[in-house]
């Protein structure tokens, strides 16, 4: 499976944010938005970074509330591990698992379009394994 076909089930629609804004707005954007990640965007959707609650957490925890006025570059991760819709699902879990983040962009010549995040992964491998499973009682049952 591919990441294409996560992208097909869940949507393309990605929250992002700018450069430019602050912690405060970013928190507040996720705490509305239910999410744990904004991708960071230029003005032609390219991914400049990730900004996620463990960064706004950190922030805090070494600068105190004051932190909250500082602008996302400052906090996010610019080196940004992105994937392809051709990616396979494995591979996408090997590269989360390896690096220890739970949300992996979507590009496409350099744009976002989409965003894939840990429990997408875990959704689509748990709906492969049911789809084996079925398909190995129907065999014993036909057998």
């Amino acid at each position: 499976m591919t990441v294409s076909r996560i992208l097909a089930k869940k949507g393309r629609d990605v929250i992002t944010t700018e450069p430019h804004r602050t912690l405060r707005e970013v928190a507040q954007l996720l705490s509305d938005k239910g999410i744990g990640a904004l991708v960071v965007t230029g003005s032609d959707r390219e991914v400049l970074g990730i900004v996620s609650e463990r960064d706004v957490v950190r922030a805090v925890a070494r600068q105190g509330d004051a932190a909250l006025d500082d602008i996302v570059s400052k906090h996010m991760t610019a080196r940004v591990v992105t994937a392809s819709e051709t990616a396979t699902i494995n591979s996408m879990m090997r590269q989360m698992t390896t690096g220890r983040f739970r949300h992996v962009p979507v590009v496409e010549e350099g744009r976002l379009v989409g965003l894939v995040s840990i429990g997408d992964v875990v959704k689509s491998r748990l709906e492969e394994f049911e789809v084996e499973q079925q398909a190995l009682k129907d065999y014993i049952a036909t057998a």
